[in-house]
């Protein structure tokens, strides 16, 4: 067996492990992440990130074009990262391989003679596509050792209602699993709990609501309604149009939140998004746009990083008690978000291992209450 056969047999070996030990952490490719904001990735700067347990190096070319590739060059395992950006291509630092940093195809190894017969441009360094969006930048991750799609669908983008808006992004890292993140992200019954303040909700606030939900493609959606009273800011916006309030909030697999907030012609739009960095490591990413011309970015930053921050703590919190693998229960009507997205997800997972259409886990149109 020639030493080219050998490698090229051991490389695949490598992948197909490491494609079942990402499985087995729960992760769901060929789907955008959220890597890093666009204004950290500048210049010939190379940004390391790392998603789904995968490390990448990414930058911007002298066109201004983001790229990501896998931080580790293909010949001996050096990250990228140390190396540098011409504007072009990525060199390695340790032997000057060279990689077009769009392709991730090399185009140049120096030590090679003019007696070797090597094809360089038949080898590659992992890439993935990658696209900005709201002042993100996004990469399509698909699963090691299988092939990228001619063409990748568009990023996400998120909705806005008028040309003129005020826009923010925050962040905050959860020590749990991506499926925790979610779940705590859609739980309806926390709020009275664990955001509990002066300018949001009080304890004592607490009572029984009804909530439509409704089957959305890969998801699902809480129906157009009135937020609840006992939330202070939506009954500010009330007060101030002069006309009611209503909330839209839909979930889509793999990991994305959407509200909408409506009243008159003012609007307030999010998406907060729990991108998977480990096992054991999640990231909120929060970006929110708005035409209230009563709230300026810097008012809003101070309240909305307080409650990224009780998020946070009561994620620290909780994965003290999960690392013991304790025995948990999901109950109706609160934890029926949850159960959803379980099922969403091992739907999906079936789907892409047989071929099916994916089956989806609601019927309709199902009414839940809980008090919160």
């Amino acid at each position: 067996m020639s030493e080219a056969v050998r490698t090229m047999l051991q490389t695949h070996a490598e992948a197909a492990r490491e494609a079942a030990a990402q499985a087995d952490a729960g992760f769901l490719w060929d789907f955008w992440y959220p890597a890093a904001r666009s204004t950290a990735v500048r210049g010939q700067k190379l940004v390391t990130a790392m998603l789904l347990e995968v490390p990448l190096v990414l930058g911007r070319t002298s066109e201004g074009k983001v790229f990501a590739m896998r931080d580790s060059c293909p010949h001996r395992g050096m990250p990228l990262s140390y190396g540098r950006l011409d504007g072009r291509v990525v060199e390695c630092c340790y032997h000057g391989w060279r990689f077009d940093a769009c392709s991730g195809q090399c185009v140049e190894i120096p030590s090679l003679s003019s007696q070797d017969k090597l094809k360089v441009e038949r080898i590659f360094a992992g890439h993935y596509p990658c696209q900005e969006r709201d002042g993100y930048v996004w990469v399509y991750m698909n699963a090691p050792g299988t092939k990228l799609p001619e063409t990748a669908p568009a990023a996400p983008a998120l909705t806005v209602f008028s040309d003129k808006y005020r826009i923010t992004h925050l962040s905050c890292e959860l020590p749990s699993h991506i499926d925790h993140g979610i779940i705590g992200l859609m739980d309806p019954a926390h709020g009275p709990f664990v955001h509990q303040s002066w300018f949001w909700r009080k304890r004592g606030s607490i009572h029984e609501k009804a909530k439509q939900f409704e089957p959305i493609p890969n998801g699902f959606r809480m129906s157009p309604h009135s937020p609840s009273t006992n939330s202070a800011p939506y009954q500010l916006l009330k007060k101030i149009t002069g006309e009611p309030v209503t909330t839209t909030i839909d979930f889509v697999l793999p990991n994305i939140r959407t509200e909408e907030d409506r009243s008159g012609k003012m609007w307030f739009s999010s998406r907060a998004t729990v991108t998977p960095v480990r096992r054991d490591l999640c990231r909120i990413d929060f970006v929110a746009a708005w035409n209230l011309f009563f709230l300026p970015v810097s008012i809003f930053r101070i309240f909305g990083k307080i409650f990224l921050r009780q998020d946070q703590e009561t994620m620290i919190q909780q994965a003290e008690g999960l690392k013991h693998n304790p025995r948990l229960m999901l109950i109706d009507d609160a934890d029926r978000p949850a159960k959803w997205y379980f099922a969403l997800k091992a739907n999906l997972i079936e789907s892409r291992r047989t071929g099916e259409a994916m089956a989806h886990p609601m019927d309709g149109p199902v009414t839940l209450r809980w008090r919160s």
